[in-house]
């Protein structure tokens, strides 16, 4: 088979290292013609690798058999178009790893919440299981795992939406679609779109095998009657006939009519409603993949909170400072919001991916004291808070500003919350390092 890898990123590097350790012949691509092809076979570590810059000509693509795309390429580029109506392959990275790993696939996907459940899960097999691995989303390339998977291999994977628009026969034996709320509507266009994109991580079930879906979100409720696989809630507000559910402050598993305690609320290291969410999510995977719950009560109770996710950093003249960089779209901020017990200082505004705002401000419940906003969405976001009447907000230039604006704001017994219900990538490279220079910042006041 020939292989043509679109993308020079850390899929695109995967897939190609990948195929190479399988032997087969691979082409990469990539449409910036800027990039320095010595510096792209230095990460592939192949000096010997065709790469193509810039445009992609009819006789490259007649040499292939399959495309692998990397996520950030939309399944509508140009390019890909063409590609395919030249009779070739589109596959997604995760869609490469899968067909070449063994053993058994978990898939995690949603809105939001999906990194903590995805690594919580993978904390849960690895203490049970001899082989098992945590890819995908979450920053660890799925096929850079492939090689090392055997028969009894469990493999979690967080799968973004942009990964599942790529996906063909990918199938995990247990999936869980946490929530739906507006996001990515920049590149998926409409809700609907973006609903039925996260839901595909189930077209491949069995009709015996488990979906996990969040009783809560509207809808999950909705779509839940079109998936043709076994349906396990959890519900964060109600006790269910089957599922995972909070009673009082103690989650509870029931399956057959017998109730298990998994543990107390206050027993666990995460915070907020949001969390107890993905706990739930993860234990109902975790006991139908067949792990005991002992081992998952432990593991639950010992796990600790994600990096750049409601990440405490320090506290400073009694100041909390909390890191929630990875809360790039609006809900994802409103739980972050939610999850504050003191009156904060919020720190907001990034790339644009066509978010409101509205439902933002109502969840600030008297408890944000000032905004500070940044980014390419300031004004946007300065535009709601004024027909919402809401008059604490200042603008900064950069995240350092920021920082020391909330510092001269701050009084003791608050909080400061970065938390910027948008993407990084107008002043940043990533999430992850927005987080890190938040953290720097607030670390050398």
């Amino acid at each position: 088979m020939n292989y043509l890898v679109a993308g020079s990123g850390k899929s695109g590097i995967g897939a190609v290292r990948l195929l190479l350790k399988l032997g087969e012949n691979v082409v990469l691509y990539d449409g910036n013609d800027k990039l320095d092809k010595d510096e792209i076979a230095k990460k592939i570590g192949n000096d010997n690798v065709e790469i193509i810059l810039g445009e992609l000509k009819d006789e490259d693509i007649s040499k292939a058999d399959v495309m692998i795309i990397s996520p950030g390429i939309p399944i509508d580029a140009d390019f890909v178009n063409k590609t395919r109506d030249a009779g070739v392959a589109i596959w997604g990275e995760v869609e490469l790893a899968y067909r070449f790993a063994k053993g058994r696939v978990i898939g995690i996907t949603g809105t939001n919440g999906k990194t903590t459940t995805t690594a919580l899960t993978g904390e849960i097999m690895k203490n049970y299981f001899d082989s098992s691995y945590v890819v995908g989303n979450i920053g660890n390339p799925y096929t850079d795992i492939v090689t090392d998977t055997n028969d009894n291999t469990v493999t979690v994977a967080e799968i973004s939406s942009f990964q599942l628009e790529s996906i063909v026969d990918f199938h995990p034996v247990v999936t869980a679609v946490l929530n739906i709320t507006p996001d990515h509507l920049n590149r998926h266009y409409t809700m609907e779109n973006y609903t039925n994109v996260k839901m595909s991580i189930t077209k491949n079930q069995k009709p015996d095998e488990v979906c996990v879906l969040n009783y809560e979100d509207e809808i999950l409720r909705n779509e839940a009657s079109k998936v043709k696989n076994k349906v396990v809630y959890f519900s964060s507000k109600r006790e269910l006939d089957e599922g995972a559910f909070l009673r009082g402050e103690d989650i509870i598993y029931r399956e057959n009519g017998t109730d298990t305690l998994v543990c107390n609320y206050n027993d666990m290291n995460l915070v907020g409603i949001h969390n107890v969410e993905n706990v739930m999510a993860a234990v109902i995977i975790s006991v139908k993949v067949g792990v005991p719950m002992d081992v998952i009560r432990e593991t639950v109770k010992n796990f600790k909170a994600v990096e750049h996710r409601i990440e405490y950093v320090r506290t400073l003249d009694d100041v909390k400072y909390y890191n929630d960089s990875k809360g790039t779209n609006v809900d994802a901020s409103i739980k972050a919001i939610e999850a504050m017990t003191n009156t904060t200082i919020l720190i907001a505004g990034g790339y644009d991916k066509g978010s409101e705002y509205d439902e933002w401000f109502d969840a600030f419940n008297g408890k944000i004291k000032k905004l500070v906003l940044m980014g390419a969405t300031k004004e946007k976001i300065a535009k709601t808070a004024d027909a919402k009447g809401y008059k604490d907000y200042i603008f900064v230039k950069d995240l350092k500003e920021a920082v020391e604006e909330c510092k001269k704001a701050a009084a003791p017994g608050d909080a400061v919350l970065l938390s910027p219900a948008c993407a990084s990538w107008d002043m940043f490279k990533s999430y992850e390092q927005r987080g890190d220079l938040f953290k720097e910042y607030v670390n050398a006041l």
